[in-house]
């Protein structure tokens, strides 16, 4: 993974192409400044950098809300940076005061003084600072007296739909369509988890599952139904079908994430996982008896493996 680095710990290195914002999802409008940081550190031979922040900056700004659900956690995000070609993740935790600092002090004294910078990549309407006051304009201008270029990258968009962190939550919590979030991240949706205990009803079936419990309390959980996804183990890759809901054939109450991995047969419990989802199966529904519900996975195993086929 890109090197993840929390705000007091960074080295500074004034040759740094730099970006700033949440990226929460780090997804194709992301991309057109992320793979711009990545381009002009290399042109520059210089670091390339991405400043985010933790918590999400909404969960501080607005605390009566629930807490904004993450479509990746830090450690996600660093390792999809690191594909994509990110040297540093700098990690900026957010609080009330650091709210409070008006964008030109967060530039002088977060981004030229503490991380260093010879670039500074921005979105086209990336607004930032106490009442997101700092604009494309006072990057410009703070870049003139402090001695560093910056940049500004277009509006990008997929299709007819504009691109959003919003839509892509939508599209798996509330529909289950990750094949859409597939096409707005330009990758599968991904879910870092370990393999805890479950009651192993799965294996008294023939269809043995891990259980699942996530990195972060506050990860996206697609909608309850069957998917097909593959899951590194170990750093190698397996195919398989996963259920997500609340077993109603059996008791019907606690949400559980179970997956069945084809050809599959390690003691993994303890384990840190990674599942990718690349298609939705059906919606989780109630058998009438084991032998429905063996002859319905079956069915799934099928559809899952021709799906996989083809990705």
């Amino acid at each position: 993974m890109a090197d993840l680095v929390f705000l007091d710990d960074v080295e500074r290195v004034p040759n740094s192409v730099i970006t700033v914002g949440t990226f929460d999802g780090v997804h194709a409008g992301h991309r057109a400044i992320i793979d711009t940081v990545a381009d002009k550190a290399r042109q520059r031979d210089a670091r390339s950098v991405l400043v985010t922040f933790d918590p999400h900056p909404r969960d501080i700004i607005n605390p009566g809300d629930a807490g904004i659900k993450l479509l990746t956690t830090l450690q996600e995000r660093s390792e999809i940076l690191e594909e994509l070609g990110i040297d540093t993740m700098v990690v900026i935790p957010f609080d009330r005061d650091f709210s409070l600092l008006s964008s030109e002090e967060f530039v002088r004294d977060i981004i030229h003084k503490k991380i260093g910078v010879s670039e500074f990549v921005i979105g086209y309407d990336h607004q930032f600072g106490r009442n997101r006051e700092g604009t494309i304009e006072t990057i410009e201008r703070l870049g003139n007296e402090l001695g560093f270029d910056a940049y500004v990258v277009s509006k990008r968009e997929v299709g007819e739909k504009t691109v959003s962190s919003s839509a892509i939550r939508k599209a798996i919590s509330e529909d289950g369509n990750v094949e859409e979030a597939t096409e707005f991240l330009q990758r599968p949706y991904r879910l870092n988890a370990t393999v805890v205990h479950g009651d192993k009803r799965g294996k008294e079936i023939g269809f043995p599952t891990a259980n699942l419990k996530p990195e972060h309390s506050r990860k996206i959980i697609p909608k309850d139904g069957v998917y097909s996804v593959r899951v590194r183990i170990n750093g190698d890759w397996y195919d398989g079908m996963m259920n997500i809901g609340t077993r109603p054939t059996f008791d019907g109450k606690l949400r559980t994430l179970e997956v069945n991995l084809f050809n599959f047969d390690e003691d993994i419990y303890g384990k840190e996982v990674q599942v990718r989802f690349f298609n939705r199966i059906r919606d989780e529904k109630k058998f009438d008896g084991k032998e429905e519900l063996i002859d319905q996975l079956k069915q799934d195993e099928q559809q899952a493996k021709e799906m996989l086929s083809n990705h």
